[in-house]
């Protein structure tokens, strides 16, 4: 691994503690909110919009950005499609909203690796992040599967009789539309030339779409009936702007495939340091989480031995746009 990745490496483990610390907010605003994962959901995701939304009046970069990224999918550099990896990040907070206060934070993260490991070596091989097509080498596969069994050793002993098994299913779909999220929204950083740029757009395709599915909920359910008071909980939108902007700005550096197995190992030392220092409900923390925690360490650090492709660009992604960067940079670029 080349030293110049390890600061990547260790964002994208951050970003993965941040994760987890968003799936408890979510999970305890749906609780706060009566149960109604959709409308947590929304708040979350709405109000990471409206800051990112507020930021572009005043940034003059990241608006050059938003207008680059918009005249490359009107000229066909950039696909449509790849502008709307918000819709990952959607299907992920719909999923912590509706399964977390059933599931736990723990298990959620299980579910989540699941999908992000199959995501992630299926998007990596098939060339749909920047990095362009990545051949899963040995020690990757290697280190995705120890990874699936270190989430496994983690949980075993939290597995019982009664468990809502069928609800592990939408967490596990989630995961792999993050992963297909992290590898489309690094076309649209690299478009931009700014990362705020591009969490700009994965926030507002995910805004509007969990807003439709609020409201066709709302029509159906009605809307909820109190709001909780606590102000913590209505920072998940803060947490998610950030580690959605460490996910674009890295997964050109890393791909798809090991910026996936950093967050996860990420997940599960923040949902450990949940459990220690914020206990909530039933949690406990024994030997065999901390041993899943170890073993998927030494799992990302032997996927991470078989090197990073930096620099490589797919023709079609719309980087080819010369000089991006230097074009944004600006008062308030990222």
């Amino acid at each position: 691994m080349p030293a110049a990745a390890a600061p990547w490496l260790l964002l994208a483990v951050f970003s993965g503690t941040l994760i987890s610390l968003q799936a408890r907010i979510t999970g305890e605003l749906a609780a706060g909110l009566g149960g109604d994962g959709f409308a947590a959901a929304v708040i979350s995701f709405g109000s990471g919009f409206v800051v990112l939304a507020l930021g572009l009046l005043v940034l003059r970069g990241p608006r050059r950005g938003v207008g680059l990224v918009l005249a490359d999918v009107r000229g066909r550099r950039l696909k449509w499609w790849q502008v709307l990896g918000g819709f990952g990040g959607a299907a992920f907070l719909l999923a912590q909203g509706l399964t977390v206060g059933a599931l736990g934070v723990a298990l959620f993260t299980v579910a989540i690796v699941a999908g992000q490991v199959t995501g992630g070596l299926l998007f990596d091989r098939m060339g749909l992040g920047p990095a362009g097509p990545q051949r899963p080498t040995r020690r990757r596969v290697v280190g995705a599967v120890l990874v699936l069994a270190a989430v496994g050793l983690s949980m075993a002993d939290k597995l019982g009789g009664g468990f809502p098994y069928v609800m592990l299913s939408l967490p596990l779909v989630a995961g792999v539309c993050v992963s297909w999220q992290q590898a489309v929204n690094g076309h649209v950083k690299n478009a931009a030339g700014s990362a705020y740029a591009g969490t700009f757009f994965n926030f507002a395709a995910g805004a509007g779409a969990l807003s439709v599915i609020f409201l066709v909920h709302a029509v159906a359910a009605g809307l909820p009936s109190r709001l909780p008071t606590e102000p913590y909980l209505y920072l998940g939108g803060l947490v998610g702007i950030s580690f959605i902007t460490i996910a674009v700005a890295t997964v050109q550096r890393l791909g798809v495939l090991l910026l996936g197995l950093c967050t996860i190992t990420g997940q599960l030392v923040g949902s450990l340091a949940l459990d220690l220092l914020l206990p909530h409900g039933g949690t406990s923390v024994t030997a065999a989480t901390v041993a899943g925690v170890v073993l998927a360490l030494a799992a990302v650090a032997l996927a991470a031995l078989s090197g990073t492709r930096t620099g490589r660009v797919v023709a079609s992604s719309g980087v080819t746009r010369a000089g991006a960067s230097e074009r944004v940079k600006g008062p308030g670029a990222t």
